[in-house]
């Protein structure tokens, strides 16, 4: 999961080409990463957590013109999670999902692949210099969902390339532990619970 404020990303598939990411959105997949994300969502007190799932394809599809990834496989399964109580919303075209999840629509978005979920997170957590053509990046977070225990990062490479002049931020750092710290917590952490069946 990637998070920026309250922005929190989860992806069904991360470091593949994107020529392989529609084989790995699968039902079972899907499934996983919406319970994960729910376990986790969790920790932050948000016990019945409001998630958008992106679509596959354009226009989730555009009733089968772009693909029938997001009719046969992504649909169902939100459905089910619908049937069952759950405030999901999906699959929700991947150009207006991020502005439903600024505004507030939603406690987290689960995104298809990598550049899907990435960029909105990097978009808000970098700072741009367009004079000087530089960017830092400022806020974001990385959290490994499916561990035993709690496990947060930068959402950011190493940066060996401005260490030592004094313009890195540890911003990031500072959320990342937070992040954490919040995450283990006894008065916070539920232990995960599968969604009813």
């Amino acid at each position: 999961m990637l998070a920026h404020g309250s922005l929190r990303v989860s992806h069904v598939s991360t470091h593949v080409a994107l020529a392989k990411a529609p084989e790995l959105v699968t039902a079972a997949r899907l499934t996983r990463v919406i319970d994960l994300t729910t376990d986790a969502l969790a920790r932050f007190d948000i016990d019945q957590p409001r998630i958008g799932v992106a679509a596959l394809n354009p226009h989730a599809g555009e009733g089968g013109l772009f693909g029938a990834e997001d009719a046969d496989i992504i649909s169902p399964t939100v459905q089910g999670y619908r049937d069952r109580g759950m405030d999901i919303s999906g699959p929700i075209s991947g150009d207006t999902i991020f502005v439903r999840a600024a505004a507030g629509d939603f406690d987290a978005v689960i995104a298809m692949f990598h550049d899907q979920g990435h960029i909105p997170v990097k978009l808000l957590g970098f700072q741009v210099d367009p004079v000087a053509r530089r960017w830092v990046s400022l806020s974001g977070v990385n959290v490994t969902l499916g561990l035993p225990f709690v496990r947060t990062s930068v959402d950011h490479g190493t940066a060996f390339d401005i260490a030592g002049k004094g313009i890195a931020s540890p911003q990031s750092m500072v959320e990342a532990i937070d992040y954490a710290l919040t995450m283990a917590a006894p008065s916070k952490h539920k232990e995960p619970q599968p969604w009813p069946q």
